[in-house]
């Protein structure tokens, strides 16, 4: 019940982890539940559309793009986005072969936005 609570309060997994191992004293959320946290949620229909590294990388690509509207001229910040979005490439690329995303889901970072925000 306590995972579900924390879920229903817009934490995330690596949240969830860190809580219970930090104020609950479990050392293993697996062990604990002989499963992974991402299993116990997707069998109680909670886990998120977009898996939480994906969702990070997304953001960060949203603060570099922001950034690079103000610093037309860096280059270095230019080459993190390029790393970046190669990485959400692999990343999507991975989760539509594991199938946990659609098969006709796309990046597109103008869109994308809505999904993170």
């Amino acid at each position: 019940m306590l995972i579900v609570k924390l879920v229903k309060e817009n934490k995330t997994t690596s949240q969830i982890g860190i809580l219970l191992r930090d104020q609950y004293g479990v050392p293993d959320v697996k062990l604990a539940l002989s499963k992974t946290l991402s299993a116990f949620l997707k069998e109680k229909s909670l886990l998120k559309e977009l898996p939480e590294d994906l969702t990070a990388l997304i953001k960060k690509s949203i603060d570099i793009r922001k950034h690079m509207e103000e610093n037309k001229h860096d280059m270095s910040a230019k080459r993190g986005l390029l790393w970046t979005e190669s990485k959400i490439q692999r990343l999507v690329k991975y989760y539509k072969i594991s199938g946990r995303l659609p098969l006709t889901w796309k990046y597109d970072p103008k869109t994308i936005r809505i999904y993170v925000e």
